[in-house]
């Protein structure tokens, strides 16, 4: 593992932990410099990190907190408290 994915993963865990502690302003922080870690250094984020930032403002998603999560028709729907929605395909 590269330096620079081993910053994105603890940026991760940063802002996840900010965003449990109501810190929304420092977990949108973490988000953005991460997504910055990753493009200067050409990788991608990991998927577990990407479900849980909205692509529009950068917020920590937190499922009934700053999120709302919905199943249709094979693919989930999260919906994020700026509007954003992004869909994600799953089987039963």
């Amino acid at each position: 593992m590269t330096i620079a994915a081993e910053r994105i993963e603890r940026l991760h865990d940063l802002a996840q932990a900010a965003a449990a502690d109501g810190d929304h302003d420092r977990a949108r922080y973490y988000v953005r410099l991460a997504r910055r870690v990753a493009e200067r250094n050409r990788l991608t984020l990991p998927k577990q990190f990407r479900r849980f930032t909205c692509d529009e403002c950068d917020a920590y998603l937190r499922p009934g907190e700053n999120a709302r999560v919905r199943l249709r028709d094979g693919h989930v729907v999260i919906t994020c408290d700026c509007g954003a929605q992004a869909r994600y395909p799953y089987e039963d």
